[in-house]
């Protein structure tokens, strides 16, 4: 067995956070686990008990996340493998969805993400070692209709991540952005917020796509415990990359994006080189 490794895993309480929690105490490692009350971290502490440990943790809550990432190190240990794995998915056309799920949006998805990395890179570093891993998706290479919000928020966190694992690479901390494609999870279920419906010009090309992603869901292609056998297989590589695509699906709207990118390019070259001094 690969030698024993503390993880810490916000959102742990479905979904890719708990069947990577599940594996990887499976495996002989440690886990922290953030949920959002405290019957979720007794649970959880149950799991593994001595090894698996449950803390209460909103992500949105940033003052609360470096005195936790504190006590996490001083009372559990150095952690080795960060996850950001807490987010959630809004659908809804732009146009009929308010500001403020935006805001909530990217509140989660991406400034809590960035406030954990903050609160444990001072650890991190001076000990010149550690890997973080950020749960980013497809949807922060491709897009689809109805989840801008989230497309933008996964994107933004995407460029977060690629740019990081540049600025750590001198202190031997590596960065990994986890791009799922549609995998078994609540993302398009319980889990999803979805704006109301209020302007008809968007029905015909609308309606049907919030039908089949409701319809889908629970269906999708990939299973969350290989998704998390892949992430173990990958925090044991010795040279991880930036980013790894997971699902049939994410690998096929890539690399379609990919050529129609360089389709693109090619048509629009003498316009983009025209502009030079």
């Amino acid at each position: 067995m690969n030698q024993s490794k503390l993880f810490f895993i916000t959102g742990v309480s479905s979904g890719f956070g708990r069947a990577l929690a599940q594996e990887a105490l499976k495996a002989g490692h440690r886990v922290v686990g953030t949920l959002r009350n405290l019957q979720d971290c007794t649970d959880f502490d149950a799991l593994a008990p001595g090894r698996s440990f449950g803390r209460v943790l909103d992500v949105t809550n940033f003052d609360a996340i470096a005195p936790l990432a504190a006590t996490v190190e001083q009372e559990i240990g150095a952690v080795d493998i960060l996850v950001n794995n807490a987010g959630y998915g809004h659908e809804g056309i732009l146009e009929e969805s308010p500001l403020s799920e935006a805001l909530h949006q990217f509140d989660v998805n991406v400034f809590g993400a960035v406030a954990v990395i903050k609160a444990f890179l001072p650890y991190f570093r001076p000990r010149r070692a550690g890997h973080i891993l950020n749960i980013t998706s497809m949807g922060g290479f491709i897009t689809l209709p109805g989840i801008s919000y989230y497309c933008g928020s996964k994107f933004a966190l995407q460029g977060i991540s690629e740019t990081l694992s540049k600025e750590l690479k001198p202190f031997n901390i590596a960065v990994t952005a986890i791009q799922p494609g549609s995998f078994r999870t609540d993302w398009a279920g319980r889990s999803m917020v979805r704006s109301a419906r209020s302007i008809s010009d968007y029905d015909d090309s609308f309606g049907p796509v919030r039908e089949t992603r409701e319809k889908r869901s629970g269906h999708q292609p990939g299973d969350p415990q290989k998704a998390a056998q892949a992430i173990l297989h990958l925090v044991n590589s010795p040279e991880p990359p930036a980013s790894l695509l997971l699902g049939s699906d994410a690998v096929k709207f890539v690399r379609e994006k990919l050529q129609q990118m360089h389709a693109n390019i090619d048509a629009w070259e003498e316009v983009s080189r025209s502009t030079d001094g």
